[in-house]
């Protein structure tokens, strides 16, 4: 009788168990929070009201040190690293524009011809994403039943955030303020249309104004020394680039949460049994991507934490928090700083990637006669030129060795690498990093890696990076899925994040995710 009694207790025990497994969440909601810091976070926190962010302290998983494998991040890689579970070295998103050695032009990374733009004159598709997502395996494992929308004040997030399969993707046309699309997904729908009709940006823009929120300056206590004077931006006042200005402002966020409550309010996503998934963006950077006043990034930070909390309200109203599993990730990068004033006397240069080309070819035309070897540079990525090595029958892995052995004694360079070490090279800490972020039908022949305090010039494509090596915190936090409220300082790998929300939802993980779902950790 008494082991009749503990196996019945041990085969209840397991049915819930079983029966609680197989319980998903309705909603889906990952935001991803373009630029965010844990420091900055956790610096500003008595700026705060108490249901944002310390709401999430409060009851959430807190991942204090969110790690990114691969190096030369930027949003597109970082979106689509979280959304496909790896890194561009498989879903082939090596940064928001590459180098197209057919076209010999840069490429942006959701660029397609193939479709039009709705409320935009771009073209966008995701097809140049080679790895499924998170999304796409939603969408397969419930046949098209569960609803997906992506929301996004940046094309390459809201398209590369959607997938393959998503029912919409939306964002902000910076020529016109519109929210936009693209007909990859289908039409735009009535109520989209209807929302820039009445309430979009341009209707509001020449009357914002971005100034402190709070009025007492002295509450900005981040390196008070600098706050004795406040600062104010009218929107309205630029003539050509007022709408990609207000993007880099914390009203974008609140821009965001409004579209995102029309959409839940006009939609059935999340109000029934079938699991959705809502994909939104803010933007945390630098106001203009310059880093300016420190006071403007604490103020953005106060705004930002206001928005997550009227998102959090927005979604328990409308869906009832304890139907939804919330993320919040970064996209683990920073916008790339000035270089140092002279007068702090911080060793320092210009790593010049037009000379450094020219010199380059004069080298190699003084090894194998006369010719065009380097044919571009993006970046800080060299090109050969394959055809005219085959034709003179010259060895590829011989010419990129005598191309490194020459980069290497610039003055400058830290670093260089080649395409054929990357694939093919013995493993170290470093090269690793540079192997994930590498795509060998995108990327680049060499590859040049300047000192720290040095910047990396590209006069023909307007790209000029201060070379600083310091570690970004990135956070991950989690609310609902049965996640314990806890603060982990452990640092855990970005992978982790499309395989985790697949496990709660008990589908498979998409394609090229090799890592294991995050479990409840303490």
């Amino acid at each position: 009788m008494n082991k009749l009694f503990a196996s019945l207790i041990t085969l209840f025990a397991f049915a819930g168990l079983h029966a609680q497994s197989l319980e998903s969440p309705h909603l889906i909601v990952q935001l991803t929070i373009d630029q965010l810091r844990t420091d900055y976070l956790e610096a500003f926190s008595s700026l705060y009201g108490e249901d944002g962010f310390k709401r999430l302290w409060r009851e959430a998983m807190v991942i204090r040190n969110l790690q990114f494998s691969y190096k030369d991040r930027d949003r597109a890689s970082s979106v689509a690293t979280i959304y496909t579970g790896t890194t561009p070295s498989l879903h082939g998103i090596i940064g928001e524009s590459w180098y197209d050695i057919s076209t010999m032009h840069p490429v942006y990374c959701v660029d397609d011809p193939a479709y039009m733009g709705i409320s935009t004159g771009k073209s966008s598709s995701p097809v140049r994403l080679l790895a499924s997502t998170v999304t796409d395996e939603l969408k397969i494992f419930t046949q098209h039943k569960s609803k997906i929308y992506a929301v996004s004040p940046f094309r390459d997030a809201a398209v590369l955030s959607a997938g393959h399969n998503a029912d919409a993707a939306f964002w902000i046309d910076e020529d016109n303020g519109k929210w936009c699309g693209t007909t990859y997904y289908g039409v735009m729908p009535s109520w989209a249309a209807e929302y820039n009709n009445t309430k979009s940006i341009d209707n509001r823009i020449s009357n914002i104004v971005w100034g402190p929120y709070y009025n007492n300056i002295g509450r900005y206590k981040y390196l008070p020394t600098w706050n004795t004077v406040g600062f104010k931006h009218r929107f309205g006042d630029s003539k050509t680039d007022k709408y990609a200005k207000y993007l880099t402002s914390p009203y974008i966020n609140d821009e965001v949460n409004s579209f995102t409550s029309i959409l839940l309010s006009n939609t059935e996503i999340g109000k029934d049994d079938v699991p959705d998934m809502l994909c939104l963006t803010y933007y945390a950077g630098n106001y203009e991507h310059q880093s300016r006043n420190t006071l403007e990034l604490q103020d953005a930070y106060v705004r930002l934490d206001t928005s997550v909390a009227s998102l959090l309200s927005m979604l328990d109203k409308q869906v009832g928090l304890k139907n939804v599993l919330f993320l919040i990730t970064s996209t683990g990068y920073f916008d790339a700083e000035d270089a140092d004033m002279p007068s702090y006397r911080i060793p320092q240069g210009e790593f010049n990637m037009k000379h450094c080309s020219a010199l380059l070819n004069m080298y190699l035309m003084a090894l194998y006669v006369n010719g065009q070897y380097v044919e571009g540079y993006y970046g800080n990525q060299l090109f050969l030129n394959h055809k005219l090595i085959e034709r003179k029958k010259l060895d590829m892995e011989t010419v990129q060795e005598k191309a490194i052995a020459f980069l290497v004694q610039f003055t400058g360079v830290d670093e260089a690498h080649s395409a054929h070490e990357l694939m093919n090279g013995a493993w170290s800490p470093q090269l690793d990093e540079i192997r994930k972020g590498y795509y060998r039908l995108r990327s680049g022949d060499l590859f040049v890696t300047a000192l720290p305090g040095w910047s990396v010039v590209d006069e023909q494509h307007h790209i000029n990076k201060v070379v600083r090596n310091g570690y970004i915190p990135a956070p991950l936090i989690i609310l609902g899925g049965g996640y314990k409220p806890t603060i982990i300082n452990t640092p855990v790998n970005v992978d982790c994040i499309a395989p985790t929300i697949a496990s709660c939802l008990h589908i498979r993980a998409p394609n090229a995710s090799k890592a294991a779902s995050l479990q409840n950790i303490q």
